[in-house]
């Protein structure tokens, strides 16, 4: 039977009869000619939409992915590869003078910056500031919490269901620290979340690290284990389990431009693949590119980028790294994955697509050599991403104000790998019509209008 034409538990797909069904298959992407009808239209492709397009599909919905690139090839790609469930505060600016001047100095591995794009994220970097004061921080987090809660939840359903349970570690992740004064105020702090959200942790000494990590050296006076999140062997192989997953559900991956988005009497329409397809609802998942979407529309999401580097190495011959660890006052992380040792940097503040400096990378990697038994770089050239982040650190998750059937689902900082199943899911749950699994109104379009 012709794959388009056969029906699947997630509905059928339609096509105008004047355009007969063309079609190939290649590397995993269907390119077909003829005009197609879903019930919605998902665009992109990263862990967001992928998670946003199987819950549809999950719930009977006819479901065309579309993306300029191959599923999890931009932001999705390269992270540290946590699902955090600890993460219930997110990242907020520095509140502390001293520390925005050393800050300044642009000599860190934690956080970059670029002069020329100063004038451009000015605003963004000020509202940014304004809501990470200690009390707007503490009412985020409490709004923020109800996703996070259920991330682990949420992809254990997907994870069981794609087969993935291989790429899954469910021995949490460590923080070190090199001063007494780091250690006692993030254990204090985790005393606290640990009382207000439930998350657990354990304190480690030297003696902790040397047993839990034999092959990391450096002048560590003590640790902590959080012990709640689950961590990923291969966050873009994670994703692809899920695409798969969403194309035996009889979901499309088509590539496209966004840009082609027009509304229409009934719904939605965009040029895909070799010919249209149109939906009654499309969700923006575009990440830090939603602007090229939302902006012709009339919509001004105020989203700044935080852009982020890796790059994988090899080991010394009989070393191991057991875990997945930061290194918590120099600011960079390293991760136990598939293709090696990954090594992560903090934040770059840069334009969107300005070239890569991946200056943070050197300072990381020459101090993660002092502590690890590095090997040899395995990738050609450094790994980029870039994370669309709001001023309020929460994502834009729901309807828009103004057309009918646009969803926005994008905004999720550093916290994407974490959030796409919890966020798939209640933008599922929205467009079906049913109760949603926490209260998303924390997350409306509609606060960036106010």
């Amino acid at each position: 039977m012709d794959a388009f034409r056969q029906s699947q538990a997630c509905g059928d797909f339609s096509f105008a009869p004047q355009h007969p069904p063309r079609h190939v298959r290649a590397i995993g992407i269907w390119i077909e000619s003829a005009d197609m009808a879903a019930d919605a239209i998902v665009l992109g492709a990263g862990i967001i939409g992928v998670s946003t397009a199987l819950q549809l599909a999950r719930r009977g919905k006819s479901v065309v992915l579309v993306d300029r690139r191959g599923p999890g090839e931009e932001t999705s790609y390269g992270n540290a590869g946590l699902i955090q469930r600890e993460g219930v505060v997110p990242y907020g600016f520095p509140q502390q003078f001293g520390l925005i001047l050393r800050y300044a100095l642009n000599n860190r591995i934690d956080a970059h910056y670029h002069w020329r794009a100063i004038p451009h994220v000015t605003s963004f970097l000020a509202k940014y500031w304004w809501h990470s004061n200690l009390s707007r921080h503490q009412l985020i987090a409490r709004a923020y919490a109800p996703l996070i809660e259920h991330s682990i939840s949420t992809h254990n359903e997907l994870i069981e269901e794609a087969g993935a349970q291989d790429l899954i570690a469910k021995s949490g992740w460590t923080e070190l620290f090199r001063t007494s004064a780091k250690r006692d105020g993030e254990l204090k702090e985790a005393a606290r979340l640990r009382q207000e959200y439930g998350v657990t942790f354990r304190e480690l000494t030297s003696a902790d690290i040397s047993v839990e990590e034999p092959d990391i050296s450096g002048d560590f006076v003590g640790g902590l284990k959080w012990e709640d999140p689950w961590s990923v062997r291969d966050p873009y192989a994670l994703t692809m389990a899920y695409v798969r997953l969403f194309e035996k559900l009889g979901g499309r991956v088509l590539k496209g431009d966004a840009r082609s988005l027009s509304q229409t009497a009934t719904g939605w329409r965009m040029v895909a693949g070799d010919g249209t397809v149109e939906a009654k609802d499309v969700v923006v998942a575009l990440g830090p590119w939603s602007d090229t979407v939302t902006k012709p529309l009339g919509y001004r999401f105020l989203v700044g980028v935080k852009r982020g580097y890796h790059m994988h190495y090899g080991t010394r011959v009989g070393a191991k790294l057991n875990g997945w660890t930061m290194d918590a006052e120099k600011g960079y992380f390293l991760a136990p994955m598939n293709q090696g040792i990954r090594l992560t940097t903090g934040a770059e503040f840069a334009l969107r697509d300005a070239r890569k400096t991946p200056v943070q990378l050197e300072r990381a990697e020459a101090v993660a050599r002092t502590v690890f038994p590095l090997g040899e770089r395995l990738d050609p050239e450094p790994w980029m991403g870039a994370r669309p982040c709001t001023p309020d650190m929460m994502p834009v998750i729901g309807q828009a104000p103004r057309h009918k059937g646009l969803w926005f689902a994008f905004g999720h900082a550093h916290h994407g790998l974490t959030l796409g199943p919890v966020t798939g899911q209640v933008i599922a749950e929205a467009i079906a019509g049913e109760q949603t699994l926490i209260d998303i109104s924390a997350y409306r379009p509609e606060r960036f209008e106010a």
